[in-house]
Parts: structure tokens; C-alpha cells; sequence
């Protein structure tokens, strides 16, 4: 554990996206964090690792997922879902429940924050006058 710590102090945060999903009619908390995850992943474009040629895998994606029932989603599932770099997900009390009586339907609503770390790699760059 302190040598993963000791990584991640020298990272530093390059990217940072926010999203919201949902799931209206299935009560599903992973299919809404998923759509959380996917909105906010449709607001980036990094263009870094083809421009630079870095390897994605020196990225770490750390996605928090909020929703009401933390507990029922599936976080090893999302995380497998991310296209770049080493995932890990973690679900925390947050989103919404919207209660329809009248059909007796629970609609989810998730939020997504997606952070993505690099190791820092300031002594790789120097400025040219």
C-alpha cells in the first residue's frame, strides 16, 4: 500500500470529467452509473497519448460513481467498460431516486466524476527560448 501511494502522489491530474446517466425503468444502478460514465467520457477527447506517444496505460482512471444505493452497483463491470488506461471505480452515496406512484417505478439518476492521472513528467519537458 505505501508504494501505491507514493505513485500516486507523483501523478498528476490531467484530465477531470463530470456525467450523469440513468436508468428510468429497470431500477438498474450499474446501467445508470455506465451512462454516467459514458456521458462524461463523450465531453473529452485526449488527443495527448497519439500526439506525444505515450502509452495509455501510464494513465490512471479513477471514476466515482454517486448514487443512492451505492451497494448495487458494479464496479468491476464499469471499470472494465473504460477504453484507456487502468480503471478503478468506486460507488458513494449521491444521485437521485425519483419515485413514480403512479406506476409504481423507481427512475435512477447517477452522477460521474472521471479523473485521469499521468505520472509526473515535468523533468521530461523543458521551455526553449
Amino acid at each position: 500500500m505505501p508504494e501505491q501511494l507514493d505513485k500516486q502522489a507523483s501523478e498528476k491530474r490531467v484530465i477531470l470529467e463530470m456525467g450523469t446517466g440513468n436508468d428510468l425503468y429497470g431500477g438498474d444502478y450499474t446501467k445508470a452509473a455506465s451512462r454516467a460514465i459514458q456521458d462524461a467520457l463523450h465531453h473529452s477527447s485526449i488527443v495527448l497519448f497519439k500526439s506525444l506517444g505515450y502509452d495509455h496505460t501510464l494513465m490512471r482512471v479513477q471514476v466515482t460513481i454517486g448514487v443512492q444505493e451505492p451497494d448495487k452497483v458494479d464496479t468491476q463491470a464499469l471499470a472494465a467498460e473504460l477504453p484507456r488506461g487502468r480503471a478503478e471505480v468506486k460507488a458513494v452515496q449521491g444521485g437521485l431516486n425519483i419515485d413514480d406512484p403512479a406506476q409504481g417505478t423507481t427512475h435512477i439518476v447517477a452522477t460521474a466524476a472521471v479523473e485521469a492521472f499521468l505520472p509526473d513528467m515535468a523533468k521530461d519537458w523543458r521551455l526553449v527560448e
